[in-house]
């Protein structure tokens, strides 16, 4: 039996962060640093872009400016999940019945009055990690991270319960983060970018769909119209399955753009995991599918390490 939790303790703060969930904001940043790499390096266009940008000009990758993508995704995601925590608790949506992951404030780990400041802490230095990618990348970076804030905050709000999280998802976890992390690199945007972004956001709401059918009943109870109560039945697990498929095949789209399409081989490796979670999760139900979203959080990383992969072959 685990000890007890004191309240607003390291250890709470770190349930809090749920550490596991970076894997979620770690992949699209990983994917667009990829397109970055094999667009650098491999495109012949490359040279003449790379001209208007002058850590590009030098001819080679920024690694600085990809870590700071990379710390300003896992801020931003911790961030996200104290403001899911908190506003969760203030709607009582966290309560005894609830199937999933206990959450700070609900049991009592954290109080309130902490949260909002630990709110309030992460947003400011999610803005400070971010802060110097303006200098990089110019006015753009400025809007795109104040964009990413107000959705941190609308997505527990409002989005969610309207049922448009899967959208926020796919545009905040695949388009934007995958393209602006390709942009800080290249000065430009490319369809490689898009592809490889929309593939990076099906795979990751993949994880939002597991957590969706898990909660469907409870859902439906609460008046919140996510697709999987939408959809009911067991057809949430075969949009789960059809999420990482297309996510594949986007993802091989975007290296055949670039290079032979024997490149692109490795994702099979994901698709296969991908289809083999499936499976599991279509005899499961309940709370026997929290395990899932671990599971799913692997497979999607793997498939950003299996893309970068492909991206590096030669």
């Amino acid at each position: 039996m685990s000890s007890p939790v004191r309240v607003n303790s390291i250890r709470a703060w770190v349930l809090a962060a749920r550490p596991k969930t970076l894997a979620g904001a770690a992949t699209p940043v990983i994917m667009g640093g990829a397109c970055a790499w094999m667009w650098l390096y491999v495109n012949p266009e490359a040279e003449t872009a790379a001209a208007e940008m002058a850590v590009a000009a030098a001819g080679r990758f920024d690694w600085l400016s990809f870590a700071l993508c990379m710390l300003f995704a896992w801020i931003m995601q911790i961030d996200a999940n104290f403001v899911n925590d908190y506003f969760d608790f203030r709607k009582g949506g966290d309560t005894e019945r609830r199937l999933g992951p206990k959450r700070a404030c609900a049991q009592g780990w954290i109080t309130p009055r902490a949260m909002r400041a630990g709110i309030i802490v992460t947003t400011l230095l999610a803005c400070a990690a971010g802060a110097p990618l303006i200098w990089t990348g110019g006015p753009w970076m400025l809007t795109v991270g104040a964009l990413c804030v107000l959705f941190c905050f609308l997505y527990t709000t409002k989005f969610s319960r309207l049922g448009l999280g899967d959208l926020l998802v796919l545009v905040f976890f695949g388009i934007v983060p995958v393209g602006f992390t390709f942009y800080l690199q290249t000065g430009t945007w490319k369809l490689e970018t898009t592809l490889a972004g929309l593939g990076c956001g099906l795979a990751v709401d993949c994880l939002l769909m597991v957590n969706n059918y898990r909660d469907r009943a409870e859902d439906a109870a609460h008046g919140k119209r996510t697709i999987a109560v939408r959809l009911g039945g067991r057809w949430p697990v075969m949009l789960y399955c059809l999420l990482g498929l297309t996510a594949t095949l986007l993802a091989g789209a975007a290296i055949t753009l670039s290079k032979p399409a024997w490149h692109a081989a490795p994702l099979l490796l994901y698709a296969a995991l991908h289809l083999y979670t499936s499976r599991q999760i279509s005899t499961t139900d309940g709370a026997a599918l929290n395990p899932f979203l671990g599971k799913t959080s692997r497979n999607f990383l793997l498939l950003a390490i299996l893309f970068a992969a492909g991206c590096a072959l030669t």
